[in-house]
């Protein structure tokens, strides 16, 4: 009985802590046309927003090309992802996300399933050991490009990203393209 008052407990301390974490980060609300796009500049890039306003909130969602894509600014550098989650149709990056630095590497931390993407290139990784070592230590391997990452570009105190290339698929694109122009796609904040 014990034992479960002390996971109710856990559970309970564990949803505090991610509350606290959520209200921290305030997304930035970036203005969109009546179409539901984002603006397009004569080169073909995307206008996402201010710089200055997602430096500030560390991150902000914008919809492109009817994909729903986050901005992360972390450690000096933008980094935008598709915002479903690869594996599920989860807002993962909107919602309860940690970030984590592995072997240099920035990565988002998805709170539920605890998967570890790199936000420079979108890899999945995971901590494996080889059972043919003498002892085996465990080290982070890539699963290979999981989440679309789309290339950021700051200019004038804006902030653009490159319409997705779509000739390469990645996993993260079904759930994009599940709910592209309809279904559930409320920003939640």
């Amino acid at each position: 009985m014990l034992d479960l008052i002390l996971l109710g407990l856990h559970f309970l301390l564990c949803f505090l802590i991610a509350l606290v974490i959520w209200h921290q980060h305030k997304e930035v609300s970036l203005p969109r046309s009546s179409t539901g796009t984002a603006e397009i500049d004569p080169d073909g890039l995307i206008l996402i927003g201010k710089e200055d306003d997602i430096k500030k909130s560390q991150r902000a969602t914008a919809k492109v090309s009817g994909r729903e894509l986050v901005i992360f600014y972390h450690k000096g550098k933008f980094h935008a992802l598709d915002s479903r989650c690869y594996q599920a149709n989860d807002y993962l990056f909107l919602s309860f996300f940690f970030l984590q630095d592995i072997n240099g590497q920035a990565c988002i931390v998805c709170p539920w399933h605890k998967y570890r993407i790199t936000l420079e290139t979108g890899e999945g990784l995971y901590e494996g050991i080889n059972p043919l070592e003498p002892s085996p230590i465990p080290q982070w391997k890539s699963k290979g490009v999981k989440q679309r990452i789309h290339k950021v570009t700051v200019h004038n105190n804006n902030i653009y990203v490159n319409p997705p290339d779509l000739s390469v698929s990645f996993d993260s694109d079904y759930f994009a393209d599940k709910y592209k122009n309809g279904g559930d796609l409320s920003v939640r904040k």
